[in-house]
């Protein structure tokens, strides 16, 4: 046989090595010459889909059978290779764009604090000159928050840097959040849970005409300071009266510091003849204010604040809205520092309220710089699961810089569905 004879190789018997000399015209195949040595499978995939019984192909150019099965092994090493890199390349594309999204959601969240911190401090420049005015600016935010709330269904509670808002306005758009988002989960009629919103936002305002140092209850506060203390509920009642605000609202307002149990200020009511908006304000209250005392050195974890609520303070509080709290907070609250059961270190940014056993949580990754991390959805995270809370303080100090716990909390609420990361490992 000749330097450049031919023979024919069924499509079956086709192998890398081969040299085919392609019997066809120019058009009827994709490869950039019709004479080429077969080097890799996917050559071969083509050869095979172009319709025809037999290749032609040169002997004398051809690999023999033991060089070829060399040049095939190579063939699919690259070709694994290859897939590998793809497969790293789609992975790292879907993590940035997932990245991004939870970033934007997040970034939303704080723009809308921002603004609700600064439409209460709008409101507080108002209610003594223009109270009707002050009124207008509150429930803009209020309804606004329960009509996007109503809009995205299930709602996340999202965690918030510290950043996030004016500090003395915290507190009151802390707990509107968590005031509205309970109260729409025990099923309260749209017009309760207006006043609800409403008395969460201006429960305090009567503090303006206190002097600053009783505006925030402290431990060791003498009897004249707890009088005096004590006093921003009148003054908060007689302001949202001179406002307009309606009867529910203004019953939130006076009750929200009662205790079922008679323990509360500043008339010692019980049970039944507390409203039932000022039994979740009450509630919602008095977790903020353990989050985020006056002294930052008493601050309870987000955990820690809720066990307390359960296990020592349960008979003080409705026993209905305390069990709804924990089931929307979960177990581990948003601004909660855990370990995992595979021993990382995490912390918690966000609950579904609807399914709050499985947070989102960002996990200490030392192989993953911070700024490339994603928050992670335990529900969608096989055999991933919460062990134990720990204090901040306890972390060693590389997931401490990584995780940056917060010392002040507060909260915001999004979409359930937003940052989805089912498809992404742990």
């Amino acid at each position: 046989m000749g330097a450049d004879e031919f023979d024919f190789v069924a499509l079956h018997e086709l192998r890398a090595g081969l040299f085919v000399d392609l019997d066809l015209g120019w058009m009827s195949h994709p490869f950039p010459s019709s004479r080429f040595k077969i080097t890799n499978s996917r050559q071969l995939e083509v050869l095979r889909g172009l319709g025809v019984d037999r290749i032609r192909y040169v002997p004398s150019k051809s690999d023999p059978v033991e060089t070829a099965e060399v040049v095939a092994t190579e063939s699919v090493e690259s070709s694994a290779a290859e897939y590998e890199s793809d497969r790293l390349r789609v992975e790292r594309e879907k993590r940035a764009a997932v990245r991004l999204a939870q970033q934007e959601s997040l970034l939303q969240c704080e723009r809308r604090f921002v603004e609700s911190t600064e439409q209460y401090r709008k409101a507080m420049s108002l209610v003594g000159s223009r109270p009707s005015e002050a009124l207008k600016v509150g429930e803009k935010v209020v309804r606004d928050m329960a009509i996007e709330m109503a809009a995205q269904g299930d709602s996340a509670i999202r965690l918030l840097t510290e950043a996030a808002g004016d500090k003395s306005a915290m507190h009151p758009v802390n707990v509107t959040v968590l005031s509205l988002l309970l109260g729409k989960s025990m099923g309260l009629p749209e017009t309760a849970l207006k006043d609800l919103g409403i008395a969460a936002f201006l429960h305090d305002m009567g503090k303006v005409h206190l002097p600053e140092r009783v505006r925030r209850w402290e431990e060791g506060f003498s009897a004249a300071e707890n009088k005096v203390y004590q006093d921003h509920v009148a003054q908060s009642v007689a302001m949202a009266r001179e406002m307009g605000l309606s009867a529910g609202a203004v019953t939130a307002i006076a009750q929200h510091h009662e205790m079922v149990d008679g323990s509360g200020f500043p008339s010692r009511l019980k049970q039944d003849a507390i409203d039932v908006g000022a039994r979740v304000l009450s509630l919602v209250n008095r977790y903020d204010g353990l989050c985020n005392p006056v002294r930052m050195a008493t601050a309870m974890t987000p955990h820690e604040a809720l066990s307390m609520l359960f296990a020592q303070q349960k008979t003080r509080f409705d026993g209905k809205a305390l069990s709804a709290f924990i089931r929307m907070m979960g177990v581990y609250p948003p601004g909660s520092v855990v370990q995992l059961n595979d021993e990382r270190h995490a912390l918690v940014v966000s609950v579904n309220s609807a399914r709050p056993l499985k947070p989102r949580v960002l996990i200490h990754e030392p192989t993953v710089p911070r700024h490339e991390s994603i928050v992670l959805d335990l529900e969608k995270v096989p055999n991933t699961s919460i062990r134990r809370s720990l204090k901040p303080s306890s972390l060693p100090v590389a997931a401490m810089d990584y995780l940056q716990p917060r010392q002040r909390i507060c909260y915001f609420y999004e979409s359930a569905a937003n940052g989805s990361d089912a498809m992404l490992s742990a």
